[in-house]
């Protein structure tokens, strides 16, 4: 005999809709720090051109994951993300607080949560390419 919860073929035996929620930023960063634990899977996208390459790995989930080939002397726009982690080379970061104009290089393989409109600019200050694999929530 097959039990009721199975009848309607259904994940909820009352045939209510399941609501999926984006994952938190958390997840999200757990996903970002398993991921640079696992160079396997993405080390042969790396491309080493003269400008950026951002190179899309993965959306599923209501997240968006990628990583970024960084020139030597390359500079952002100012922008956001949810999530991110130096993998190799130099990156120095520049933030506007209120207490004013923030300046610090990034460290390698700290997983960073950005978010709560918490803009900022990236450089590669150094003679080497950075590589950085990036996290945030797919839209729509």
């Amino acid at each position: 005999m097959v039990p009721d919860i199975t009848m309607r073929g259904q994940d909820d035996p009352h045939g209510r809709a399941l609501v999926r929620r984006p994952p938190t930023v958390g997840q999200l960063a757990a996903r970002i720090h398993a991921l640079s634990a696992s160079p396997g899977d993405w080390w042969h996208l790396v491309r080493f051109e003269t400008g950026p390459v951002r190179v899309p790995l993965e959306e599923a989930d209501g997240v968006r994951l990628w990583l970024i080939t960084w020139p030597p002397g390359h500079r952002t726009d100012v922008h956001d993300h949810e999530v991110s982690t130096l993998i190799a080379g130099e990156l120095a970061e520049v933030r506007i607080t209120p207490d004013g104009v923030v300046r610090r290089p990034l460290r390698a393989n700290r997983v960073r949560v950005h978010g709560g409109g918490r803009t900022h600019e990236l450089t590669n200050p150094g003679p080497a390419y950075a590589i950085t694999l990036h996290g945030g929530l797919a839209c729509g």
